[in-house]
């Protein structure tokens, strides 16, 4: 699953569906394991109850069957609760904050005022790609995380080290990297995504933060699955939960 965007209202049905919860919301995914591509926050109306409630199934589930990456929207609420309207040196003219760009991009105030610091420091160390089933796991459609490394382990660990900074334009970079988009598509799309497989693993690449109904150009309405391309090996799962989409539950093993 990726980008909830504040609909619990959304991702509590679509779990049970999926069997992965009972009828009260619990646990029941007997020895599945789901992923969580991170995009919690902002957009939609309860980030922080997206958060509590997948916590929750994390207590619940044996360990390690339910895991979140870290999405831009993180990083920029994490950005906004830890520098608020803080000033970004930069060279141009316009002026950067993470309030500014929270703001720009659909920051709920409740999830700011609920957030804790228990919550902040539980998702500090959420790292940013997995790889599970031989599927490359990532948030965003971007090449961009080979810059913190060249292996899976040293990008997750160069990353979380950031994080733990109190540096502001480090954080930036952050919120930057992990905003691109696009990289897998186009006619050079199939060779990026084969660089970044050969190098990280695995033999599809599985994301979210770009909406899939955008790609296919139909409204998220209507949408009802996820999408691959790149020549097969590339998936989006953004089904656009908060733009009317479904909250999509992807079995990566149906194929």
């Amino acid at each position: 699953m990726s980008d909830v965007h504040g609909h619990l209202d959304k991702l509590v049905p679509a779990l049970h569906a999926a069997g992965l919860t009972d009828a009260d919301g619990n646990w029941a995914g007997t020895d599945a394991r789901l992923w969580f591509l991170g995009d919690f926050f902002d957009r939609g109306p309860d980030g922080i109850g997206v958060l509590r409630y997948v916590r929750g199934l994390i207590e619940q589930a044996p360990d390690g069957a339910v895991r979140m990456l870290l999405g831009n929207h993180e990083i920029l609420a994490l950005g906004m609760y830890k520098f608020g309207d803080t000033f970004v040196p930069h060279e141009g003219i316009t002026l950067r904050s993470f309030e500014r760009s929270w703001a720009l991009n659909g920051g709920q105030d409740r999830d700011q005022e609920l957030l804790t610091d228990d919550d902040v420091a539980w998702l500090l160390d959420r790292p940013l790609l997995g790889l599970d089933a031989d599927q490359l796991l990532m948030h965003s459609d971007t090449a961009e995380y080979v810059e913190w490394g060249d292996s899976l382990d040293q990008i997750n660990a160069a990353a979380r080290a950031e994080l733990h900074s109190d540096d502001i334009e480090v954080w930036w970079e952050i919120w930057r990297r992990t905003t691109s988009r696009y990289a897998f598509r186009g006619d050079s799309g199939p060779e990026v995504a084969r660089i970044m497989l050969q190098h990280l693993g695995g033999r599809r690449i599985v994301h979210g933060h770009s909406i899939i109904a955008d790609q296919l150009h139909i409204d998220p309405q209507f949408l009802t699955g996820p999408h691959l391309y790149a020549d097969g090996l590339v998936l989006g799962i953004d089904g656009g939960a908060f733009d009317g989409g479904p909250c999509l539950v992807v079995d990566l093993t149906a194929d």
